[in-house]
């Protein structure tokens, strides 16, 4: 897909501050400094319109970004650091789960984010069933890959395939912001996923 437009649209807090037109949206969930915003960036072809950050737990809110003008990239806040005030942590699951449920209409796919380079921990494997449960379709986007030699990026694709059961039989991608590896076939699913349906 060419990316004629993107831009920021609006953090919300609350459910009342959240779009309310019904676009077709991509949601990116995970657990904190997992790359999220990394990943955003390098698929949009922009190194700023998501803020990254080296302190994990910064996202508190659902950001929502504006791509073409006809669909959205929806990061969710991060799940599972602990250095964060309790009440914030809190806060996450609800969040996570509760922007899911309101908007699951017009969610085409999720794209759950994990870490190439570390086993799927339990979050993420709740994250997982949550995401089957719902029918919410998803598939595995693993961050950081650049860091791992050949061997080591096979041996993460079986560990996280045998882990983590995502909707569609799509193996799970490995993907680096830094490289742009995967990302052209990460977008492949993506033009798939928005694309409407051939009648």
């Amino acid at each position: 897909m060419k990316i004629t437009s993107c831009r920021f649209e609006i953090a919300a807090f609350r459910p009342e501050d959240e779009p309310k037109s019904f676009e077709p949206e991509v949601v990116f969930l995970g657990r904190s400094n997992v790359g999220k915003s990394s990943l955003i960036n390098a698929l949009l072809g922009t190194s700023k319109l998501a803020r990254t950050s080296s302190t994990p737990g910064r996202t508190q809110s659902v950001n929502f970004y504006r791509v073409n003008e006809s669909f959205r990239f929806v990061d969710l806040p991060g799940y599972g650091y602990a250095k964060v005030p309790e009440s914030v942590r809190k806060s996450w699951g609800p969040m996570i789960e509760g922007a899911l449920e309101r908007r699951r209409e017009r969610i085409v796919l999720a794209v759950h984010v994990v870490d190439a380079r570390h086993d799927p921990s339990r979050l993420d494997q709740v994250m997982q069933e949550w995401l089957k449960a719902k029918e919410i379709p998803n598939l595995v986007a693993a961050t950081k890959a650049d860091k791992l030699s050949g061997n080591a990026r096979q041996k993460a694709v079986r560990v996280l395939a045998s882990r983590l059961e995502n909707g569609p039989l799509i193996p799970p991608l490995l993907v680096s912001a830094q490289t742009a590896m995967g990302i052209r076939e990460l977008w492949k699913e993506l033009d798939r996923a928005l694309s409407p349906p051939k009648s």
